[in-house]
């Protein structure tokens, strides 16, 4: 599929109703920006392949499928290998983030009846039962159950002994705001790895996120502009315009008109 069609797809999805949001598709969007060949609709197919060889549609089989069974777990050998962020590719090595596998369990558990929300601990992602919410699991964990002080245990794990927790930390966190985290990831790999043509389209779904914006498009500019990039800039921005709200389109239009200006 063709970038400018899965940003526009990607769009479609994420500025829909927040409770609506496919986690699984938005991913899958995401990790086609970065292998061209990967079509999306096989992967949800493997995700539904893998949902239906669950023997036991409860939290404790999901578990039993998914971390023994399968062997999925958090990949601490290459944390900040970008295809830890790439849902496809999780599901193929059996491995990655605590974001990207708590959302394979999450959408797993959807399709199983298995009620499971998001957690956006600060450093670490989990999920939570949404039958009994004092029950948490760590995908990255191999699926370990914690409750509420094995949560903030993990999280002075990753954050240091003195770091302050607090309750919040633990609330569940909207759909939007999980693949914005994921992007934010891959942002923060890209910036470490000066690969600007990655941290581009990472910056582009930014943008189409709802609240992106101004903001977005403007990192995105300077990414394209430091490299001398100004007509490939102007031609994102067009694009974009295509997809964006009407304020920021015409914001778009007109850096993109200003761009230009500098190859004449």
């Amino acid at each position: 599929m063709a970038a400018l069609d899965l940003l526009e797809r990607f769009a479609a999805l994420v500025r829909g109703p927040d409770g609506a949001l496919a986690l699984d598709e938005a991913a899958l969007l995401v990790a086609g920006h970065a292998r061209a060949d990967l079509d999306v609709g096989v992967a949800l197919r493997d995700i539904d392949v893998l949902a239906a060889g669950c023997r036991e549609p409860t939290l404790d089989g999901l578990r039993r499928h998914l971390f023994r069974d399968l062997g999925f777990g958090g990949n601490t050998d290459d944390y900040y290998d970008p295809e830890n962020s790439y849902l496809d590719r999780v599901l193929e090595r059996r491995t990655g983030l605590p974001i990207t596998l708590s959302v394979l369990t999450m959408e797993v558990g959807r399709r199983l009846g298995v009620p499971l929300a998001g957690v956006g601990m600060p450093g670490h992602f989990l999920v939570r039962d949404k039958v009994d919410t004092e029950v948490f699991v760590d995908p990255f964990g191999r699926g370990e159950v914690l409750d509420r002080h094995g949560c903030e245990r993990r999280f002075r794990m990753v954050n240091g002994p003195g770091a302050p927790f607090a309750d919040s930390f633990l609330e569940p966190v909207g759909r939007v705001a999980i693949v914005r985290r994921m992007l934010a990831n891959l942002e923060s790999i890209f910036l470490a790895s000066s690969d600007r043509d990655s941290l581009a389209w990472v910056l582009a779904l930014k943008a189409v996120l709802p609240g992106g914006g101004p903001a977005e498009l403007g990192k995105l500019v300077s990414v394209l502009t430091a490299a001398g990039r100004y007509d490939r800039a102007a031609d994102t921005l067009d694009r974009m315009a295509v997809i964006l709200p009407a304020d920021e389109a015409e914001q778009a239009r007109h850096r993109s008109r200003e761009l230009r200006s500098r190859l004449n």
